[in-house]
């Protein structure tokens, strides 16, 4: 069983940074994967990127967020990572984290042990 908890929301300032952090316990099969995804009022749940569980960290991004979003990985912490710079209204949201069995799953119904979320609000 896989436990994930997120954290690191609150409010930014439009053009700012933050960064969330998704600490995993339990037992992550190692060829799996962890997503980021968000969620905005009234919308579906919205796959940004995924990093391998163990070796290499590999990355994958959806498009859309390409050059703003950053994922990373801690391994000694079991702890991914997603720095967003350049802060947007639109990037309000609350963003969860999943874990996959794969690097390329992109659609949230691959995903499961979703966290409780963490609410990120940009006011300018």
């Amino acid at each position: 069983q896989v436990q994930l908890v997120e954290s690191g929301g609150g409010l930014v300032q439009v053009g700012g940074s933050v960064r969330l952090s998704c600490a995993a316990s339990g037992r992550v099969i190692s060829s799996s994967a962890l997503g980021w995804f968000r969620q905005a009022p009234g919308k579906e749940r919205e796959w940004i990127g995924t990093i391998r569980w163990s070796g290499a960290p590999t990355t994958n991004y959806a498009d859309s967020v390409k050059g703003r979003f950053t994922i990373s990985r801690d391994s000694a912490k079991r702890t991914i990572y997603l720095d967003i710079n350049g802060l947007k209204p639109e990037d309000t949201a609350v963003y969860y984290c999943g874990n996959a069995p794969s690097l390329w799953a992109v659609s949230a119904r691959e995903y499961h042990s979703w966290g409780q979320g963490t609410q990120v609000t940009v006011f300018s």
